[in-house]
């Protein structure tokens, strides 16, 4: 017979589906025995009347359908975690690769055409400093 470990954190499901088998049992009644199991089982037989094997068996394909929901949810996050893992991988190698190539094609245009280079570099960090003191200025005010 399956045990109350068994259903540590799972009593609202099994409660529920007691009651949903057997209609006359009420939650005030349930309540009573949480964390009994032979308790319980003692009390079902006497207000349905039915064999304790009978109830046992229940409670057992019951622990049993939450053990196979509990290892298929495990699978789906586990499945779910690793396409997420070799997502990342696969973005972080993309990313890697473009920024090599980049890298890559500022460095060839600088070997062609390192004048040109110099000059684009210098008006951009002029155009910076420019910007920057202006923000400054317009801050400090």
């Amino acid at each position: 017979m399956a045990t109350m470990q068994q259903f540590s954190g799972k009593w609202n499901e099994l409660s529920g589906r007691l009651k949903e088998k057997w209609g006359n049992l009420a939650n005030d009644d349930l309540s009573r025995f949480e964390g009994n199991l032979e308790q319980l089982v003692g009390f079902i037989q006497q207000k349905t009347g039915r064999g304790r094997e009978e109830i046992e068996k229940f409670i057992d394909s019951v622990a049993s359908n939450s053990s196979q929901m509990y290892d298929k949810v495990a699978s789906a996050a586990k499945e779910y975690y690793s396409d997420a893992t070799d997502a990342v991988r696969r973005g972080y190698e993309q990313a890697s690769s473009n920024l090599s190539e980049g890298y890559d094609r500022a460095e060839d245009m600088v070997r062609q055409r390192p004048a040109e280079s110099l000059a684009v570099i210098f008006g951009a960090g002029l155009i910076s400093g420019v910007l920057l003191t202006l923000m400054m200025r317009s801050s400090s005010r």
